[in-house]
């Protein structure tokens, strides 16, 4: 017990070390964006008081909450260091929720003001910059909450279970993994819209109507259907999302403003729909599946066997 004690004890100084030096670490990148951008440019006007909030969010906030919980950790007080650091995790949240806003307000800026141009390419030549770009911190407040989580499940494991220190890194623990959730949430809704956006626009036409609330994208590509009558296979696109798939072909190639475009065949709601797999059980060349609607039902081939099985798995996920 006595061993297993040290050990922990070893484990837990050394993660507490490492958690701090990458504070100061994050800490010296973010005073960076606040010193030599933030500071000055409310100093000199370039940029209006709402496009400089819109750019920079709860920055100069993040930036003091880690400053403190860094003295915490240096003083060795980690309760009351995780304690304070907890009111203020909501902050990440809101900082992933501005941050799409953030880039495209500062592409805007740079782009129209000749001003903030200059100065942005000035301060970013820095030595202290090390040649990175604005754009490249901005992120750095979500890559360090990702960071946090495994610190704090770490010292969380090596920390004796009957410890008042315990209850308050498991509190932290908590915390961090619900904003974390929060902002991946955030993410994943942000990476659906843009996909339900681009297959909007690869269809021909306006009317397939690809960007409904709720839904979401899943998985695109070639299958050859396989038509009732003995007619030769028909070689299609499929888009599968939550609730419909839409089979495409691809529109003529000496179209003048189509030809990069597919147009929609078909739209099959999945709300009614039964998929088996007619062959493709054994690891024979490819296989095919079948897709029952209330009036009609849809042979779909492929001659990859990988390719079937994944399109199984996800048919029948999305159905279910």
């Amino acid at each position: 017990v006595e061993d297993q004690r040290a050990r922990w004890e070893r484990k837990r100084i050394r993660t507490a070390k490492e958690l701090l030096e990458t504070e100061h670490k994050y800490l010296e990148q973010l005073d960076l964006v606040l010193t030599y951008f933030v500071t000055i440019l409310k100093a000199k006007g370039t940029l209006k008081p709402v496009v400089l909030e819109t750019i920079f969010g709860p920055l100069e906030s993040l930036y003091s909450a880690s400053h403190v919980l860094s003295l915490h950790l240096e003083e060795g007080n980690l309760g009351p260091g995780l304690e304070n650091f907890c009111q203020s995790l909501d902050l990440y949240g809101h900082y992933a929720e501005n941050l799409e806003q953030a880039n495209k307000t500062l592409k805007e800026q740079v782009r129209k003001n000749k001003s903030f141009r200059r100065f942005k390419k000035l301060q970013e030549t820095r030595p202290q910059f090390q040649g990175r770009e604005l754009e490249d911190l901005l992120p750095l407040p979500l890559q360090r909450l990702h960071q946090y989580k495994h610190f704090f499940r770490d010292l969380l494991e090596n920390t004796s279970p009957d410890t008042a220190e315990y209850q308050k890194l498991a509190k932290t623990v908590k915390s961090v993994c619900e904003v974390s959730h929060w902002v991946q949430d955030i993410f994943d809704k942000r990476e659906n819209s843009l996909q339900l956006l681009r297959v909007q626009k690869l269809l021909k036409g306006q009317k397939t109507r690809v960007l409904t609330p709720g839904r979401w994208y899943i998985r695109e590509g070639w299958l050859l259907v396989v038509p009732s009558k003995g007619e030769e296979l028909k070689r299609r696109m499929f888009f599968l999302f939550s609730d419909i798939l839409i089979a495409a072909k691809p529109c003529h190639s000496l179209h003048l403003l189509n030809s990069n475009k597919l147009s929609c065949q078909a739209v099959y709601p999945l709300h009614q729909c039964s998929v088996d797999k007619v062959f493709g059980h054994t690891w024979s060349q490819g296989g095919l599946l079948s897709l029952s609607f209330p009036h009609k039902t849809l042979l779909l081939m492929s001659s990859n066997q990988q390719e079937i099985n994944d399109w199984y798995r996800s048919l029948t996920a999305a159905v279910r």
